[in-house]
């Protein structure tokens, strides 16, 4: 976004000046939703692919590569200032890692949560699956830091492990909360595969959530409105991490770019790509690598995961 301009000096300190100032949001006031940098999310992603080559070339529960990866996220979220903790449990004989951050501030009774989960299957790095969707909340993260936001509810991020060997991760941690603390959480938003090669737009349905959902699934639709992309609800039942909060009463939303599926004619008229094609032809095979990404895919979700977080959090 090139800006340039001949000012007198004057005009031009105060230009500086205002430049300079951080936009933050204060009592009364809300911040417009930031357009998240593609280019930030694809560098999370090639960082995710150069672990898994220096580790086996997964970034699978119990492998060197998870545990590498939980690490360089933790490192970039403490050094934009999030709180994080790791959570451990065993599952397969191993330990796995959830890794939780909490924004400061915002009403600690009334919490928003959003989460991704990082690991990937023992054949291949996942970039797709599910580096994507974490590299956007990631990115997403560090866009609240950068805008040292102020949200009315308190947001709380997850990346969870062995979320491929049945939901491991997210469940020991929903188990872990007593009855209060689960009552605090007022949604969780889930992203599960956010830049498949072959796109689909698909945004968890409410029918049949807890009462709330529906809040969540308007919310992430109205940012592809916006921008004139249409999308379709879909049913994802459990085959991703907010099945755990679903279970316990806790209004769920989500984005899904398409995995094994196979994408319809129709379908590829309304969102382009290839019919009667899979969405992600490398779901679960070692060529799921950085060169298995739509970067228009995983732009356009990223930013609907920034928007749904400011107009969900009241930031």
């Amino acid at each position: 976004m090139p800006r340039k301009a001949v000012l007198p000096i004057a005009a031009g300190l105060a230009l500086v000046a205002a430049v300079l100032t951080i936009p933050t949001a204060s009592a009364g006031q809300s911040l417009a939703a930031p357009d998240i940098s593609v280019a930030n999310v694809q560098a999370h992603l090639n960082q995710f692919q150069t672990i898994a080559n220096n580790n086996g070339g997964n970034r699978a529960h119990g492998r060197p590569g998870y545990k590498a990866s939980v690490d360089w996220v933790k490192a970039k979220l403490d050094a934009a200032g999030w709180t994080t903790s790791v959570r451990t449990f065993t599952t397969s004989g191993a330990t796995g890692y959830n890794l939780i951050a909490d924004w400061p501030g915002g009403d600690a009774n009334n919490v928003l949560m959003a989460g991704a989960h990082l690991d990937s299957v023992s054949a291949g790095p996942g970039i797709n699956d599910n580096g994507s969707g974490s590299a956007g909340l990631l990115e997403v993260a560090l866009a609240v830091s950068r805008a040292q936001a102020r949200p009315t509810k308190h947001l709380r991020f997850g990346w969870w492990g062995a979320e491929e060997l049945g939901l491991v991760g997210s469940t020991a941690y929903v188990n872990s909360l007593s009855t209060t603390d689960r009552a605090k959480i007022k949604g969780y938003l889930n992203f599960d595969m956010t830049g498949s090669p072959n796109p689909a737009y698909f945004v968890y349905s409410s029918s049949g959530q807890p009462t709330g959902s529906s809040a969540l699934q308007s919310a992430l639709e109205e940012h592809f409105r916006n921008i004139g992309v249409p999308t379709e609800t879909t049913s994802v039942g459990g085959r991703s991490d907010h099945a755990a909060f679903a279970r316990s009463g806790i209004p769920v939303g989500g984005l899904f770019s398409g995995a094994e599926g196979r994408k319809t004619a129709a379908q590829a008229q309304k969102w382009g790509g290839t019919a009667n094609a899979a969405f992600d032809p490398c779901y679960h095979r070692s060529c799921d690598r950085t060169t298995n990404i739509n970067a228009t895919a995983l732009d356009r979700h990223s930013d609907a995961i920034a928007y749904s977080i400011w107009k969900l959090a009241g930031i």
